[in-house]
């Protein structure tokens, strides 16, 4: 699932290389390649991110709630868990676009895509604090907005379960006061929460004797929801934000069911789950190289070429893989041992998605 938020948001990103500043121009979105397989991520794939922020709660509800509830894991610990796996790839890519937009608004007069990006807005980039207090715009890298806002839902996770033990009734009281609020870290928050909640569906049924059968029928559900809406020809507009709400954490409860699969699936899922975030980061600075690649050339981007479609996504998914090889797990592991100094500080460990 993570691997596929990943590629919808990226899909979704294919629109920029028509932009010109920070609009499209001429753009078709039923011309783009592959549209027939693909318009649910040209349409709506920007959905990707809540899904993301839904995936996070799930895994650290799953993995971090008990061990953080009961001092386990101390708030040093966690927060260097934290940066050693979200921090290097963003200041990497921060510094790589801040460079390739100065010499793109060199020769165009405008910045590709994101136009915020001055000095106010790379400041709090430093610290992954772009969307904190309020919405500036998006600047810089982009994506990483989602990101930073998710950065608080982990602050107030580990708070609370300090403080207050985990439990249904906190979880969509959160959820509750998230929708209220009307605003992006209010969904994060509802997003984060709801897919905690199915953490705690799944723990919860774990030694139950109806196990099968509760599986049986959120795996049912899950088939049904989406033939139904194929089968009525609905289009969820904007329903879909409180379509997803609902039924990520279901997919999520039948996803998190052991699967028997053979090694070489389980090693590509897992080397699919670990690209992700350097997937999410890197296809926008990728985009800017391309774009001033095609400026110099004095050539229009191909982008509704099928054979440039292929190049972008598979060059994209290539280096997000060996970024993640050869930079962000050595980097993970540097910090762990000089941070934390123990035994199982070089453990890697897969990316919570927000981001991103």
């Amino acid at each position: 699932m993570r691997f596929l938020a990943t590629v919808a948001v990226l899909l979704w990103h294919y629109q920029h290389f028509a932009f010109v500043a920070d609009a499209p121009v001429g753009l078709v979105r039923s011309e783009l390649p592959f549209y027939r397989a693909l318009f649910p991520f040209y349409e709506a794939g920007q959905s990707g991110v809540v899904i993301f922020w839904c995936i996070s709660g799930f895994i650290f509800f799953w993995k971090y709630s008990s061990v953080v509830a009961d001092g386990r894991m101390d708030g040093w610990t966690f927060f260097v868990y934290r940066l050693s796996r979200l921090y290097p790839l963003h200041f990497a890519t921060l510094v790589l676009v801040a460079v390739l937009q100065v010499v793109y608004v060199a020769g165009h007069g405008f910045f590709f895509v994101y136009q915020d990006n001055d000095v106010s807005h790379f400041v709090p980039q430093l610290f992954m604090a772009s969307d904190w207090l309020k919405v500036t715009g998006a600047s810089f890298n982009g994506p990483i907005w989602s990101v930073s806002v998710e950065i608080l839902v982990y602050a107030a996770f580990f708070l609370t379960l300090r403080i207050v033990p985990a439990s249904p009734l906190l979880n969509l009281a959160v959820i509750l006061a998230g929708i209220m609020s009307g605003t992006l870290v209010g969904k994060c928050f509802v997003f984060f929460y709801a897919g905690g909640l199915a953490a705690m569906a799944r723990l919860a049924v774990a030694n139950s004797p109806f196990r099968p059968k509760l599986e049986a029928i959120a795996g049912c559900a899950s088939l049904a929801v989406p033939v139904a809406l194929w089968l009525a020809d609905v289009d969820p507009g904007e329903l879909t934000g409180a379509l997803l709400l609902v039924y990520t954490p279901i997919l999520l409860f039948v996803c998190a069911r052991h699967f028997a699969l053979p090694q070489r699936v389980e090693d590509l899922l897992q080397a699919a789950g670990n690209m992700t975030y350097s997937c999410y980061l890197l296809h926008f600075p990728i985009q800017l190289m391309i774009a001033l690649a095609f400026a110099w050339l004095e050539r229009p981007i191909p982008y509704r070429d099928h054979l440039f479609w292929v190049a972008f996504v598979v060059s994209t998914l290539v280096a997000a893989y060996l970024t993640f090889r050869w930079f962000e797990a050595p980097a993970q592991r540097l910090i762990r041992n000089t941070l934390l100094r123990r035994q199982n500080a070089g453990q890697t460990s897969p990316v919570p998605l927000r981001q991103n």
